[in-house]
């Protein structure tokens, strides 16, 4: 019975959102009011955080919708229960959670509030009918960065560094590796986390990726990918500090297009950046809710639902600001069709 009113209840959506989505009014827009929890660091981190914001900032001039952020700042379960609370109270429907560790309290809050609908970055663990989880390929995307890597390095030495060792963050290396691996077979890839779980402070600490990126350089390494949230900024300073004594280190950023935000320094080791459409997401839960639906796909037969954001909807992918990798794009292309045409099987752990 659970799983027949679940289709039903999908089957209705779908078809609010293929009527409704056609020409919202601006009255309706303008009465949505947007709650975006952020995970620590907030607008500002120039990674994860800042890739949500993005889509928030779109949809709000779309639409015009209004919007209400809120950022943790301990870290803890019940700071982020009531973050949601806060928002659920004063009315804000849609609330989108920025980060995995939401999933307790965005069961908890979503359970009180079955009117409200919730979408919840990087999680689809949670069997509600108004949560939408969104999740991402990110090991595609890392694959095309490892092929961009490889081509790139000199040494055939190459370096992951990963926030916290946590199955999220090994998609990422499974993904970067298999794509170096294919594209030069005697390439070596050093694999470092920030941090062990519990402890998820290697997604905010540039000193402590600094010093491993300064290790690996010392190894000889000259190409480096982080996934580490506010802590790529260490990587990122380690490369520039191998610049002025003459070490040519490639940097590789990630969730979102990092060339853009980086000093005049940090850009000429910049190679490309994996990016991970956040913003995507986040806009398309704020539309179909201006709608009148939400974001609903099936992602598995439990009855989770939401959308998973892969290189055939273009969630993820790499960057070609600077133009560094522009040489490489025809390998780039070929990979991606193959991972698209399910030709070449991305793996999702090391």
């Amino acid at each position: 019975m659970k799983k027949v009113f679940r289709l039903v209840a999908v089957i209705a959506a779908a078809a609010i959102a293929a009527t409704a989505f056609v020409a919202p009014s601006a009255t309706a827009a303008s009465k949505v009011k947007v709650g975006l929890a952020y995970d620590i660091g907030g607008r500002g981190d120039k990674s994860f955080n800042d890739s949500a914001a993005a889509g928030l900032d779109l949809a709000k001039k779309k639409f015009g919708v209004s919007a209400r952020e809120v950022t943790v700042t301990v870290g803890s379960d019940s700071e982020r229960e009531d973050k949601l609370r806060l928002l659920a109270k004063a009315g804000y429907n849609p609330i989108i959670a920025v980060g995995f560790l939401y999933a307790g309290p965005i069961k908890a809050v979503a359970s009180d509030y079955p009117n409200v609908s919730f979408g919840i970055i990087d999680d689809s663990s949670v069997d509600l009918l108004n949560v939408a989880g969104l999740v991402f390929a990110e090991e595609q995307g890392s694959y095309l960065a490892g092929v961009a890597a490889a081509l790139a390095s000199k040494s055939g030495k190459i370096g992951y560094i990963g926030g916290v060792r946590i199955p999220l963050l090994q998609k990422f290396e499974a993904g970067f590796v298999a794509g170096v691996k294919a594209t030069k077979k005697s390439a070596t890839v050093d694999v470092k986390y920030v941090t062990e779980p519990p402890d998820f402070g290697g997604f905010n600490d540039p000193a402590k990726a600094k010093v491993i990126a300064k290790g690996m350089i010392d190894k000889g390494i000259d190409v480096i990918y982080s996934a580490a949230g506010g802590s790529g900024a260490g990587n990122f300073a380690a490369a520039t500090d191998a610049a002025k004594a003459g070490k040519k280190v490639w940097t590789i950023g990630v969730d979102s297009d990092q060339y853009l935000t980086a000093s005049a320094a940090e850009k000429k080791n910049m190679l490309t950046s994996m990016i991970k459409r956040v913003d995507r997401a986040v806009y398309d839960v704020i539309a179909t809710a201006v709608a009148g639906s939400s974001v609903n796909d099936v992602l598995d037969e439990s009855g989770i639902y939401g959308r998973q954001y892969n290189l055939a909807l273009d969630g993820v992918g790499v960057s070609y600001s600077g133009g560094y990798i522009t040489k490489y794009k025809a390998a780039i292309d070929k990979a991606a069709a193959a991972i698209k045409s399910g030709k070449i099987k991305v793996p999702t752990k090391p």
